[in-house]
């Protein structure tokens, strides 16, 4: 990332109370940034930074983003968007809504760049490994709603040079993730010696942990040749979900997982996961590490909460 001058390290985070917007607020800051975080609530006790400005506002309404938000921003960050997938208005609103708002604010606003975090889902059913493409057809209300923001944007910067590029993210693990996610809720289901319900585990899925995904979110800004392009983040590997939770059980030594208690949404495909030759070519970012260590390091974290 290049080295900024004092003017020029003002960074909004939109979702920044969130797990991901909580490691890059904490990355960032780390780097010199002056950060401010916009969400629909305050951040719990423990993603909330000293040093980050938290700001409440709801991005699904323009009225809203106009009374609370100032253009005087550098490198703009969209991670907002409402978890709960199910309702299709609520994730219809936030997570395209809420882009199409937060964009066009900031279209006019000479931002340096613009970031948006895209999903895997728009992919849908499409055939492993994937390859970075707007022509998607996702089933689900989240992938639908991610896509239209996607081409969105693309548009955007075609039509009116805006500097957006959207980060297409797969499973991504780490320290003070929420429980509703496999890997937290496996470990501390096997520390709690638990009886779990989960699916077969015979789907394929792409875990990263979250200090790789900051780290390629930060080597968006004054990118330009990245500028109106999808990017896949991901570790570019298929690992099955049965293997991942057997280990976390092997290591922790408890827990009873419940197979096929759980069944896989028909619109998920079996196998996903992504090429990720377009990041190491134009962010020049690419994962390290390996897998078991970093899970390791994850469960290490959850035994001493």
């Amino acid at each position: 990332m290049p080295k900024l001058s004092q003017k020029h390290r003002k960074m909004l985070i939109i979702g920044g109370s969130g797990f991901i917007g909580y490691h890059l607020a904490k990355l960032a800051l780390k780097k010199g940034w002056n950060i401010d975080s916009i969400s629909r609530k305050f951040p719990k006790k423990n993603r909330k930074l000293s040093k980050v400005k938290y700001l409440i506002c709801d991005i699904t309404k323009l009225k809203n983003i106009k009374k609370n938000i100032k253009k005087n921003y550098n490198f703009v960050v969209n991670l907002g968007g409402d978890v709960d997938h199910k309702n299709k208005s609520k994730t219809y609103q936030s997570h395209y809504i809420g882009c199409k708002n937060i964009s066009n604010f900031f279209l006019n606003a000479k931002i340096t760049t613009f970031v948006q975090i895209g999903s895997s889902s728009e992919y849908a059913k499409s055939k492993s490994p994937h390859k970075e493409s707007f022509k998607c057809n996702p089933k689900s209300y989240y992938g639908k709603s991610k896509n239209l923001a996607s081409n969105y944007l693309i548009n955007l910067k075609k039509n009116k040079n805006f500097p957006a590029i959207i980060l297409r993210l797969y499973q991504t693990f780490g320290s003070e993730q929420d429980l509703n996610r496999l890997i937290p809720f496996v470990i501390n289901s096997c520390i709690a010696k638990k009886k779990f319900p989960c699916s077969d585990g015979n789907q394929y899925r792409d875990f990263l942990i979250v200090d790789q995904v900051v780290e390629a979110i930060l080597k968006c800004y004054k990118n330009t040749k990245a500028y109106g392009q999808i990017i896949n983040i991901g570790s570019g590997k298929a690992r099955k979900v049965k293997d991942v939770i057997e280990t976390i059980k092997s290591k922790i030594k408890k827990g009873e997982p419940q197979y096929g208690m759980i069944k896989l949404r028909s619109e998920e495909s079996l196998k996903a996961y992504p090429n990720i030759q377009k990041a190491k070519k134009l962010l020049n970012w690419e994962p390290r590490g390996d897998f078991k260590k970093n899970l390791h390091k994850i469960i290490t974290f959850y035994k001493k909460k």
